[in-house]
Order: C-alpha cells, then sequence, then structure tokens
C-alpha cells in the first residue's frame, strides 16, 4: 500500500515536471557572486594590529577581472580565480601565497592571506574588506591637523635582541597624506601609505609578499618614535632623528671575495634539469651578470623586473646572466615550479638555477669565494675574463628615488666599459684558469 502511494505521488510529481518544463526552460540558475567593480578597503588583523590596505577590481567576472593592489604611486595586478558560486581565490603571482575570500551576502569581502609554501600552510592572516572606502587609515571628514610635517630623510635606530641590519626612512607628507619607503642595506620595503593625525602616524603597505605596518608618535623633540610590523614574521621597536645626511653603508663594499679569489665557481641544476656553471662554453668570453635571488623574496623580483627588460635589450652586446634562486623548500620539483613561474611573469631570457634552501648561511657555503652573504638579492658582475668585477648587494627599487637612478646609472656604466674591453683568447682563458688552480 505504501508502495502504491509513493508510485502515485511520484507519477504526479513527474506529469508537474512535464507541464511546467516550458517555465523551468526560461528560468537560469543562480549567478554566482562577484566581487564588484570598484576601490575596496581591506584591514588584516596581526595579533592585535589592524593593517589596511586598499585594492581595485576591474571586470565583472574572473574571467576579465584584474585585481589591483594600490600603494601610494604603486600598483601591483592580479589575476582571480572564482571558487564555487561565492569565493575568490588570488595567487599573488610569483609568491607562494593567495588571498582566499568569501564574498558575503552584505557584500563584503572576508577570507585570509595565506602562504602555500609546503611546510608553512598553517601561516595565514585574516582580513575583511569593504566596497567603495577610499581611504586608508581614516575617513576623510574625520582627520586632525598634523602636528608636523615629517617630510624628509629619517635616521632609524631598532631596538632587538637579534642585529638589525641600518636602517633610514624617505618619507614625503602633504597634509595628513604621507607615502615613503624604509631602506636597509637588504633592500627596501616598497612604497608605503599613510596617515599622520596629531601627533600619530601611521603608513602601511602590501603588494603581494606579507603585509608591512610602521606606526609611532611624533615627540615633542621632533624626533619619532614606534614599532614597524612585518605582517606574519616579526615587530622592531624603534627611534628616528630626521637626518638630511645619513647613508646606509655602501652596498658595493659589503660583499666581495676573499683573499686569493679572483673568480666565482659554482654548478647548479637548471630549472630545465641540465647543469648550470659558469665554466660552461657560452659563458666564456662574455659579460656574465649572476643574480642570487628567490621568489618569495619582494626585492628580488623587482631587480629581475629590471634585469630582465635590460638583458633581452643588450644579449646581443655579449652579455650572458644567471639567476640563482634559493628556494622555500629544499626541492628542485619545487623550484621548478616556482622559478619557473617567474620566468613566465618576467619572461626571462637567461638561465635559472636552483641553488637550494633560502638560507644566507647555505648560500654562503655554497659560494665559498664570497667573504660573506648578507641580502637576497646580490648581484655579482663578471668580466670577460671570468673575474669578478663588482658585487652589488641588495636592491634600491624605484621608490627610492635617486637612489635608484644611481644604481641604475652605475649599473649601465659598468656593463658599458666591460663589454667594450676585448675578449680572452682561448689561450689566454686556459693560462688563467691555470694560474687560479681551476
Amino acid at each position: 500500500m505504501k508502495i502504491k502511494n509513493y508510485l502515485s505521488k511520484a507519477s504526479c510529481l513527474c506529469a508537474a515536471i512535464l507541464f511546467a518544463g516550458p517555465v523551468f526552460a526560461g528560468v537560469k540558475p543562480p549567478k554566482a557572486k562577484f566581487i564588484k567593480e570598484g576601490v575596496w578597503r581591506g584591514v588584516f588583523t596581526v595579533s592585535e594590529t589592524q593593517v589596511p590596505f586598499n585594492f581595485q577590481l576591474k571586470g565583472k567576472d574572473a574571467e576579465h577581472a584584474v585585481f589591483t593592489l594600490l600603494n601610494g604611486s604603486r600598483r601591483d595586478n592580479f589575476h582571480v580565480k572564482l571558487i564555487g558560486k561565492d569565493s575568490v581565490y588570488i595567487k599573488m603571482n610569483t609568491y607562494d601565497a593567495a588571498l582566499v575570500a568569501k564574498i558575503e551576502e552584505d557584500g563584503k569581502i572576508s577570507g585570509e592571506y595565506r602562504s602555500l609554501v609546503p611546510g608553512f600552510r598553517g601561516n595565514s592572516l585574516p582580513f575583511t574588506a569593504e566596497y567603495g572606502k577610499k581611504y586608508r587609515f581614516v575617513e576623510p571628514d574625520k582627520n586632525v591637523a598634523p602636528v608636523a610635517n615629517l617630510s624628509g630623510k629619517w635616521e632609524i635606530k631598532n631596538y632587538s635582541k637579534d642585529a638589525v641590519p641600518a636602517s633610514i626612512a624617505i618619507l614625503k607628507q602633504n597634509g595628513n597624506k604621507i607615502t615613503g619607503v624604509v631602506m636597509t642595506v637588504v633592500g627596501d620595503t616598497r612604497e608605503l601609505e599613510g596617515t599622520v593625525q596629531g601627533d600619530e602616524f601611521a603608513l602601511s603597505g602590501f603588494t603581494g609578499p606579507s603585509p608591512f605596518i610602521i606606526k609611532g608618535k611624533i615627540n615633542a623633540d621632533g624626533t619619532i618614535s614606534g614599532e614597524e610590523g612585518f605582517g606574519i614574521y616579526k615587530n622592531l621597536k624603534f627611534d628616528a632623528t630626521k637626518n638630511a645626511n645619513v647613508e646606509l653603508p655602501d652596498p658595493y663594499k659589503l660583499t666581495f671575495l676573499k683573499d686569493g679569489y679572483k673568480k666565482l665557481d659554482f654548478s647548479f641544476p637548471g630549472i630545465d634539469g641540465k647543469p648550470i656553471s659558469l665554466s660552461d662554453d657560452k659563458y666564456k668570453g662574455k659579460v656574465v651578470i649572476v643574480e642570487i635571488i628567490g621568489t618569495w623574496c619582494p626585492n628580488c623580483t623587482d631587480q629581475t623586473a629590471f634585469l630582465s627588460p635590460w638583458f633581452n635589450k643588450n644579449h646581443s652586446r655579449g652579455v650572458e646572466a644567471i639567476a640563482i634562486g634559493f628556494e622555500q623548500k629544499d626541492s628542485l620539483a619545487y623550484a621548478k615550479y616556482t622559478l619557473g613561474k617567474l620566468k613566465e611573469k618576467y619572461e626571462i631570457n637567461y638561465d635559472i638555477a636552483f641553488g637550494g634552501l633560502a638560507d644566507k648561511k647555505l648560500v654562503a657555503q655554497k659560494l665559498p669565494a664570497l667573504n660573506k652573504f648578507i641580502a637576497f638579492p646580490t648581484t655579482i658582475i663578471i668580466d670577460r675574463k671570468g673575474n669578478v668585477r663588482e658585487i652589488y648587494t641588495g636592491y634600491t627599487g624605484t621608490i627610492t628615488g635617486k637612489y635608484y637612478e644611481d644604481y641604475e646609472k652605475k649599473f649601465n656604466k659598468v656593463l658599458d666599459e666591460l663589454i667594450a674591453e676585448p675578449a680572452s683568447t682561448t689561450a689566454e682563458v686556459a693560462d688563467n684558469d691555470k694560474r687560479q688552480g681551476n
């Protein structure tokens, strides 16, 4: 009896669906949610600290969307992938991390910045974002007049149990708005954006790698004090004094060859599986640029963005280049993925090798001719005879202004001079190698 009733109800249901078919055929399935076009304000929560950032979304669907992080005058673009009907996945380009977020019913976004490195996948930062909010820290109608203008160069003193590189800040303030960069001997923070409110200030930056924030107070004597936060990594307290004449140590004198060495010698696997060595025929008689990098390192990708187009333009003049990548996992298979993404992103046409795990002590061990290894990136320039002629520690990006301009000018001057030098004959190279004990 129960079976007959069930069959009867099923027959009625089928009939209802059959007659309603034309109606149902005109009904479209619910459209997947997507991020609304325009400017957004996001906020990371790092311990108890709020780190704001801004981004813009252009495109009405994932296929055409461009997600752009906004930091002062800097723009960094990323692709968006739709997950299901209400979530998005935004890979941070060559950095093995992503923003993973859900589009809520009220249109807001909530999610996390997530490390994708095997073994580090527990590292994440939660964030939320709201549409249409273009401000960074303080809404325009709530600004408080600043007590001072922080424009200029600042000498920073950090407080830490561990050794911390010397650093300076270059700031530019217009009313409440302030932009700038913090520089150290190992690189810079990229462009930061923020505000000055009364006797307090704050700047933040998020360009793909872990977010950065610097905040503090303007003291009565004109000095400033505060704290720097490096996302999921560490915080440093600091004092700073305005000093137009302060300079960092000369980046051309920090890393050099030990006594008795003129050459650099190594053999590392390339991402194509073939070994790469400076003794390979393709490098003999050429000027060679060796770039020690990591795809996890923002200054390294900035250096690559500078070197790759330069190489493509100058390769025919007798120049070669090698990028040696030290990655967050000691795995050639993993490095093929990360360094392969770097090659694709920046259209690299020079050789890329895998050096091993991203550890400064390990780099020094694998390149024993160096006195020490201080920074990713480090750029080594080798002449046509195979001798090291210049080593530059770190990198200064375009936001550093004169520092970047000076770097670019000297880089071109040194390369022009070395390219103009005559190439050694085969006999000279063999004789030189014999004297070096190679």
